[in-house]
């Protein structure tokens, strides 16, 4: 099989397991808030206390998954993971149509979906490294990302569509599903992953739990991405229910413009994966990592200046195109960056620890720029947002390292 036309039979059903993910995930956004609102009744606090204790409560629960997963076979892990995601979200329609649904009930079933995503992120990437060889890392994380946003731009409106019709249930439904399919792709997945050394004590002490953020806060190239990409991504979330108050209420965008704004820049996205793997080719990892990665962070600041009308919803697009596209750009540079100086031993508790702090960190900025908006209005904390994330790029690694190669021990290591 010609090398620069696959990646490979194992690669591709993980491919496809992801992509099956991906799109059930994006069919059923913004499912749990939907079924607050309109099904349970719930009142604006409980809406944002769901969305925040999901995500803080999940990352507070995978704390201590990343070491066990270090030390288990990567795939039974996803397989285990993507059925515990299918079961939780299947409660929740058996549970409306036995009449007992509540609201105590939809943050649980929010924890569980949470951990068990920075669970199977932990250990997809560790599988991913062992699947696909170092210079084709690229290539493969291009086709996440292309696969991300073509899930973004197509998935929406469809779950719009299927929520218009047959209620938010639906897509809760549907994205269930989709974590089934993505279990029989990985259990598709070729070769045998040998069982890992056992170990000597029972349990993991908490200088263990606490070892994916020692290596990275150790590692000089690390350290710094790790502070600008939680800082970036936790701004932009945070503003993202507050964009959504000043548009659908304050300057009056009707729904579909409002989707119309956010779907049609996520053909940047799609754009920028695929030109990624060019531009590194021609100018190198490290500069296409920190310029597009400074590039991200200029876009944001252009929002709270949206007005009323054709050239308030031009201004979004415009604005949104330009900040997904160079996320497009960014992301699979980073997220191959990260693996080649993440030892092969390590890779799950790395990974466990990153997507801890961004859920962790999401979650504490959802809730203070919302104080923020309280005090002094959605523009101008979307305003102040703006500001603080033009000095993030002062955190990007500013030497170029050549990544290490992994030592022949770990890479054994890795592989179980």
């Amino acid at each position: 099989m010609g090398r620069t036309q696959s990646l490979g039979r194992d690669f591709g059903w993980l491919w496809a397991a992801y992509a099956a993910s991906a799109v059930g995930t994006w069919l059923a956004l913004d499912a749990f808030p939907l079924i607050a609102i309109l099904v349970l009744h719930s009142s604006p606090a409980q809406v944002s206390l769901l969305s925040a204790a999901g995500l803080a409560v999940g990352a507070l629960i995978a704390l201590p998954l990343g070491p066990w997963v270090e030390f288990r076979r990567k795939q039974p892990v996803m397989i285990a993971m993507d059925l515990l995601r299918l079961a939780a979200l299947l409660s929740l329609p058996a549970a409306y149509l036995l009449g007992g649904l509540t609201f105590t009930q939809l943050v649980v079933v929010s924890v569980v979906v949470a951990a068990a995503n920075i669970v199977f992120t932990a250990a997809s990437g560790a599988c991913l490294k062992a699947l696909v060889r170092k210079e084709d890392l690229l290539k493969a994380n291009g086709r996440f990302e292309s696969t991300m946003w073509t899930a973004t731009v197509i998935g929406p409106p469809l779950g719009g569509a299927l929520i218009g019709v047959f209620g938010p249930l639906t897509t809760v439904v549907v994205d269930a599903v989709s974590y089934l399919l993505s279990a029989l792709g990985v259990r598709a997945i070729g070769g045998h992953e040998p069982r890992p050394a056992p170990r000597n004590d029972k349990g993991f002490t908490a200088g263990e739990m606490l070892d994916g953020w020692r290596f990275i806060l150790r590692h000089p190239q690390l350290r710094p991405l790790f502070l600008n990409t939680s800082l970036v991504n936790g701004l932009i979330m945070a503003t993202a229910p507050l964009l959504a108050v000043l548009l659908l209420g304050e300057e009056g965008f009707a729904p579909w413009q409002y989707g119309l704004a956010f779907g049609v820049p996520c053909l940047g996205g799609l754009l920028g994966s695929r030109i990624a793997r060019p531009l590194v080719s021609r100018f190198g990892q490290h500069r296409v990592l920190i310029v597009s990665g400074a590039l991200r962070a200029c876009w944001l600041l252009g929002l709270p200046f949206v007005g009323p009308g054709i050239p308030g919803l031009l201004l979004v697009v415009l604005v949104e195109l330009g900040l997904i596209t160079c996320m497009g750009v960014f992301n699979p540079v980073y997220a191959t960056y990260r693996l080649e100086r993440t030892t092969s031993d390590r890779v799950a508790r790395v990974l466990s620890a990153w997507s801890i702090t961004s859920s962790a960190t999401i979650a504490l900025l959802t809730l203070l720029w919302g104080l923020l908006a309280s005090l002094v209005g959605s523009r101008t904390a979307i305003a102040v947002a703006g500001v603080l994330i033009l000095c993030t790029p002062l955190l990007l690694p500013r030497r170029e390292h050549a990544a290490p190669a992994d030592r022949p021990a770990e890479q054994v290591r890795q592989l179980t």
